[in-house]
């Protein structure tokens, strides 16, 4: 009888009912759509470069890797606006809505001035850092050029990108998750089609090879940026923060502060965390060309099963922020328990099946055998470590979305560099372990992170409106 009533406890508190998970999926889902168009793009973008050469992959891998980085500084910079948007829009609170997206594009404007600068002075250093390891000097030489060419057109792709982030955040944390969507599916398929237009050289396109990947990339993220404002600005009735958005540009100067006090601990985790993954890529390099081509095809499958455990880590900031600002605390840590435990078996269900076919994958690639090799292990780690990752994006969200921006620097970045990086550095540079184990231990000592994380949940430290 005890284990009865037991087993109904444990239940009650992961399990939620019908409505519950059409309720998470309906927000979830469209975000999945959409990032799981754009990454498996990626992946065929990946393939088609990777079709014409190891140093053209590799090159162009590499420059994805530090744009990475000014990525996650985008989505670090409009998330801690982001925070007080969602909580405000579960108030109805429009100007506030409307504040912090004035605020957002301040700071999306100055880091992506920032970052066209850095690689325009310091771009070829940045590419060169990745190419240490071993490999004929012509292979390095070659690599280095067409990571230089890839980088000057992406740069043109930036701003766009930046708006992008800027306004479907924004929507996405007013409830309006299906338009960003859309927009992203037609974006990758323009990239799609002028990848294979470009790369190649099709149906009288110029033959650009790497250059027309980046010039597709660049075309496809001023489509998207066309179609998230345009629409944004026509439905004004619906979003009613676009109403006399541009009327002025200044933002309150106590709202300013809550958001840099709240939001520069995430701006600077985000940062140092791509940074770190930087890193973490730089480290593994030092033994050969062979294991950046074998970590870029791993990374692309990766990102595309990844989507699962990202849209529902979204899906928790979103639905649980809005229930924090509504001042619903009981039932934003009900919520929250059935969506990481959701979240969870989800990723288990997908691992498992990645696990089965990662020796598929690294076949679409015209590398060598040891690449080839290289890019299935890694795989197949990547899918032993899915659930434990699953947990902790989840973890980090939750917290996140009550405004403990200073544990999630802490959960985060701080751990990267201080726990991941320095085994990573240490055992690639010091020890003849071989590069997979390194990988592994590396993934292994996130486990650390996951009690903590599992602390604090419990513990309720996130459960606070910030806005009232």
């Amino acid at each position: 009888m005890e284990k009865v009533k037991e087993k109904s406890s444990f239940f009650r508190k992961f399990v939620g009912d019908k409505r519950f998970y059409l309720m998470v999926l309906s927000i979830a889902v469209p975000i999945m759509v959409q990032n799981g168009i754009t990454n498996f793009v990626s992946l065929l973008d990946n393939i088609m470069i990777g079709r014409i050469g190891t140093e053209q992959m590799s090159g162009a891998a590499i420059v994805n890797q530090l744009i990475f980085v000014y990525n996650l500084c985008i989505f670090g910079g409009v998330s801690g606006a982001g925070i007080f948007t969602a909580q405000y829009f579960g108030q109805k609170d429009h100007e506030g809505v409307r504040q912090t997206l004035r605020y957002k594009l301040w700071m999306a404007v100055i880091l992506t001035a920032i970052t066209i600068i850095l690689f325009l002075t310091a771009g070829g250093s940045l590419i060169s850092m990745y190419l240490k390891g071993d490999g004929t000097a012509q292979e390095i030489r070659d690599t280095l050029i067409y990571g230089k060419q890839y980088l000057w057109i992406m740069l043109l792709g930036l701003p766009p990108f930046m708006m992008v982030q800027v306004y479907a955040s924004t929507l996405r944390e007013c409830g309006e998750t299906v338009l960003p969507m859309k927009a992203g599916i037609v974006a990758v398929l323009i990239n799609l089609i002028f990848n294979y237009l470009l790369i190649y050289g099709k149906f009288g396109f110029p033959e650009m090879g790497v250059r027309g990947a980046a010039v597709a990339t660049v075309l496809s993220r001023y489509v998207e940026a066309c179609i998230v404002l345009s629409w944004t600005h026509k439905h004004t009735e619906k979003n009613i923060f676009a109403q006399g958005l541009y009327s002025t540009l200044k933002v309150p100067a106590n709202l300013t502060k809550k958001i840099l006090i709240k939001g520069t601990p995430l701006l600077l985790n985000e940062t140092l965390w791509a940074a770190g993954v930087a890193m973490l890529t730089q480290c593994y390099s030092v033994r050969g060309l062979n294991v950046v081509a074998g970590l870029n095809i791993s990374n692309t499958i990766n990102n595309v099963f990844n989507i699962i455990f990202i849209a529902l880590g979204d899906s928790v900031a979103i639905v649980v922020g809005q229930l924090l600002g509504a001042g619903k605390m009981k039932e934003a840590r009900d919520t929250d328990n059935k969506m990481i435990a959701f979240s969870v078996f989800c990723c288990t269900c997908v691992a498992a099946v990645m696990f089965v076919m990662a020796p598929l994958f690294p076949r679409l690639y015209n590398t060598n055998a040891e690449a080839r090799t290289l890019a299935k292990y890694f795989i197949m780690l990547t899918a032993f470590f899915m659930p434990q990752n699953a947990f902790l994006h989840a973890t980090y969200f939750t917290l996140r979305s009550g405004g403990k921006t200073i544990v999630t620097f802490l959960f985060d970045s701080v751990f990267i560099w201080v726990v991941s990086v320095t085994i990573a550095f240490t055992l690639s540079r010091f020890t003849g372990l071989p590069v997979l184990v390194i990988y592994a231990m590396v993934q292994a000592a996130d486990m650390m992170k996951c009690v903590i994380g599992f602390i604090l949940v419990k513990k309720g430290v996130w459960l606070q409106n910030i806005v009232s």
